[in-house]
């Protein structure tokens, strides 16, 4: 993995994640949408490695999730969003995967390590929205709105990060077993991989051996 794909990856998510609950609002946001989710699959691909398998296995899940997404905008009766949904879901869930090999196995805090870092944050909280997306696609009385007017399809990526934090303001609220249990799900991982993310950053920086005056002379 290159710092400058970790770089691009990080930014193409954060702009993703940013730009989404604007754009419904605007004319062509469908649009920006389809496109701005491809940068994120594409940047997504560039910080795998080079292991054979696992970019055989990225390309199995990138191309037809990206394919299909695009069909989902010009032709969305013929190509229901569930689909892309689930390739996405499942690339994203690989990317995730090797960022975490990656800061685990680091031999020291780098720029790197703490983009790696920020980077599978972020991609939990898009894995989560994915996922209520289908949920709600499945099964439109899976969540409770407070606000009138409101749905999964515009709060997505709110609910999963209000979620993912534990702040939970409580204007959505999951319904069925399965929309609780992803809810469930996500709270522990978000807590969990805060305090395992932080002990290892520290014992990576506790066991870097310090500069003494008498090496620096």
């Amino acid at each position: 993995m290159s710092q400058a794909s970790h770089l691009i990856f990080l930014v193409a998510l954060a702009v993703f994640i940013v730009t989404v609950p604007f754009l419904g609002a605007v004319a062509g946001g469908q649009l920006v949408n389809t496109v701005l989710f491809t940068l994120v699959m594409l940047s997504g691909f560039t910080v795998l490695g080079v292991r054979r398998g696992t970019l055989l296995l990225a390309m199995a899940l990138l191309v037809p999730g990206v394919v299909a997404s695009w069909i989902n905008y010009y032709r969305p009766e013929s190509m229901p969003a569930i689909v892309h949904l689930t390739f996405a879901l499942l690339f994203l869930a690989l990317v995730a995967t090797q960022f975490l090999r990656f800061i685990l196995r680091a031999p020291r805090v780098t720029v790197q390590v703490l983009e790696a870092g920020i980077s599978t944050y972020l991609v939990f909280g898009l894995l989560w929205a994915l996922a209520y997306l289908m949920v709600d696609g499945l099964n439109p009385k899976a969540f409770a709105f407070s606000v009138a007017g409101d749905s999964m399809a515009q709060s997505a990526i709110y609910y999963s990060f209000v979620t993912l934090t534990t702040m939970g303001y409580g204007d959505i609220a999951p319904v069925s077993r399965v929309a609780r249990m992803l809810a469930m799900l996500e709270s522990t991982t978000g807590v969990m991989y805060m305090s395992i993310l932080i002990a290892r950053l520290v014992g990576l920086y506790s066991t870097v051996t310090p500069v003494t005056d008498d090496e620096t002379d």
